[in-house]
C-alpha cells in the first residue's frame, strides 16, 4: 500500500500552478544559449580542422555555401575571432541567466524536503543549479559540437558558414577593435609577424601524411611509393644512379669493323660512347638508329654518324640532370669527378627509375639486386646502392662517401676484399661471395638478431 504522506504529497504538487511565464523564458532562453554556445564552438573547430584546398574543391563542386565558406578560411583570423567572441557572450549569458533560472525552480521543491534554512537552501541550490548548467554547457555546448565538427569538419562549415559570416559583418566594428588590442599585445610580446602564424608542412610532415593516408586506404601501395620516390628524387645526384665505368660498352675507332658490330650484337644497347682508345678520349655518341641506315662501306668511319658527347658533374642533383636531358635532346651524359676524369655515364632511363622504378627492355637481362637467402639472410649484389639496402632490410649504416654495398665494404673493412672475407656491419653481418676486379659482386647479409 502507498505511503498515505507520498499520496498527499503528490497531490499538493500538482495542484499547485504551473511556473509562471518568466521562468519557462528564462529556462528556454539558457537551453538556446547552450545551443548557441555549440554553434560557435562547432564553427570555430570546423575552420581550423578544414584545409582551404578541400575548401576550393567544394567550391569547384558547386556545393552550396562553399563560396561563404572560402570567405570566412580566407579571413581566419577575424573568422575565429567571430567565433570566440559568439562563445564567449553566449557563456557570459547563460552564467547570468541559466543558474538563477534553475535554482529558482528548485528551491520550492528542496524546502518541500526539510530545507528550511534560507542560507543552506541558497547554497544547495546554487551547486545543483550551478552543477545541472556547467553539464548541459560542457555536454552539449562544448564537448559535442567540438567532436562532432572535429569529425566531419565539411559539413559542419557548410551548415554554419551562412549564419556565422552573418555574425561575423554584424560584430565586426568590435571584432575590429579586438583584433586592434590583440596585435598590441602580442607586438609587446615580440610576435608581430602574421605570417609566422601559418606554418607549412615540412617534408617529414606530408610523408607522414602520406603514410596515413595510405594506412587508411585513400592511396594505394603504388601511388604512396611513387609519391615517396619524388620526395626522394631532388636529394640524388648522378653519381648515385650512373653505370660505373668499368661496366660501359664502347666503340673504339681502332678496333675492326666486324669486331664493332659483333659487340652491338651482343649488347644490343641504344646508343653507345665512341672513343679513341679508351673512355679518356670520348669522341662522341652512336645511336644505333644512324647506325641501321647508313651504309657500311670499306672506307666507313665511325665519326660520320656520332653526336656530340653531353657532360654532367658527379654531383649534380638528377632533377638538374632530367631537365639536361629536356633540353639537349639527348638521353645520354658522361659523368665526370673534379679531376675532370670520366666515371660513368647516365641515361634517361638511370632518371626515371629513381621515380617509377626499375625497367627493363626486351633486351635487358638483370639479376635481381636483392634475393631472400633464408630467414634474415639477404643475397646482394655488391652494386646495390647503399640506400636501397637500409629501406629494403630496414637498417640504418653509418655515414660514409660511397654509393654502393661494395664500397661500404671496403669502407667498414679498409682494405680491399677476398672471397670469404666477413665485416661486421651495424645491425647485420656481411660475408663476400664473389669478387670481380677487386670489388665485391655478390654479397650475403645476414640480419642480426634484435635484443630484446
Amino acid at each position: 500500500m502507498l505511503d498515505l504522506s507520498l499520496v498527499l504529497y503528490s497531490a499538493e504538487i500538482f495542484s499547485k500552478p504551473m511556473p509562471d511565464f518568466s521562468d519557462l523564458s528564462r529556462i528556454l532562453t539558457a537551453l538556446v544559449l547552450v545551443l548557441v554556445n555549440g554553434f560557435f564552438v562547432a564553427a570555430e573547430f570546423a575552420l581550423v580542422k578544414i584545409r582551404i584546398s578541400r575548401i576550393e574543391q567544394l567550391v569547384l563542386q558547386g556545393r552550396m555555401f562553399a563560396k561563404t565558406a572560402k570567405w570566412l578560411a580566407q579571413r581566419l583570423e577575424h573568422s575565429l575571432s567571430a567565433c570566440q567572441l559568439g562563445i564567449t557572450m553566449a557563456s557570459l549569458a547563460l552564467g547570468a541567466i541559466g543558474e538563477p533560472a534553475v535554482a529558482h525552480l528548485i528551491k520550492p521543491l528542496l524546502s518541500r524536503v526539510g530545507l528550511d534554512s534560507e542560507p543552506l537552501l541558497h547554497a544547495v541550490s546554487f551547486a545543483i543549479s550551478f552543477t545541472v548548467v556547467t553539464a548541459l554547457h560542457l555536454v552539449i555546448g562544448e564537448q559535442a559540437p567540438k567532436v562532432f565538427a572535429i569529425r566531419n569538419p565539411e559539413p559542419m562549415l557548410l551548415a554554419c558558414a551562412l549564419p556565422l559570416k552573418i555574425f561575423y559583418i554584424l560584430t565586426y566594428p568590435l571584432m575590429f577593435i579586438l583584433s586592434v588590442s590583440t596585435d598590441a599585445l602580442l607586438r609587446m610580446l615580440g610576435a608581430d609577424e602574421k605570417s609566422k602564424s601559418a606554418i607549412p608542412y615540412s617534408e617529414e610532415e606530408i610523408r607522414a601524411l602520406l603514410r596515413e593516408a595510405h594506412v587508411h586506404g585513400n592511396l594505394t601501395r603504388s601511388e604512396h611509393s611513387l609519391i615517396n620516390a619524388v620526395f626522394e628524387f631532388d636529394d640524388m645526384v648522378c653519381r648515385r644512379i650512373m653505370v660505373a665505368r668499368k661496366d660501359i660498352d664502347f666503340v673504339d675507332i681502332n678496333d675492326p669493323l666486324d669486331s664493332v658490330l659483333g659487340m652491338i650484337r651482343r649488347t644490343k644497347h641504344t646508343r653507345y660512347p665512341i672513343c679513341d682508345g679508351s673512355l679518356d678520349s670520348i669522341l662522341g655518341v652512336l645511336h644505333v638508329k644512324d647506325l641501321a641506315v647508313a651504309s657500311v662501306l670499306p672506307d666507313f668511319q665511325w665519326t660520320s654518324l656520332m653526336r656530340p658527347p653531353k657532360k654532367v658533374p658527379e654531383n649534380m642533383p638528377i632533377s638538374k640532370l632530367l631537365r639536361h636531358f629536356q633540353g639537349t635532346h639527348q638521353h645520354m651524359a658522361f659523368v665526370v669527378d673534379e679531376y675532370g676524369t670520366i666515371i660513368g655515364l647516365v641515361t634517361l632511363e638511370n632518371v626515371l627509375e629513381e621515380i617509377i622504378g626499375e625497367v627493363a627492355d626486351e633486351f635487358d637481362v638483370e639479376e635481381p639486386e636483392i634475393v631472400p637467402d633464408g630467414s634474415d639472410s639477404y643475397i646482394v649484389l655488391g652494386s646495390t646502392g647503399v640506400q636501397v639496402v637500409e629501406n629494403r632490410l630496414g637498417i640504418k649504416f653509418e655515414e660514409a662517401d660511397v654509393d654502393t654495398v661494395g664500397g661500404l665494404l671496403v669502407h667498414y673493412a679498409e682494405r680491399l676484399l677476398v672471397a670469404g672475407d666477413v665485416i661486421e656491419l651495424p645491425g647485420a653481418t656481411a660475408k663476400v661471395l664473389t669478387v670481380s676486379d677487386d670489388r665485391a659482386t655478390k654479397v650475403r647479409i645476414t640480419l642480426s638478431p634484435t635484443k630484446d
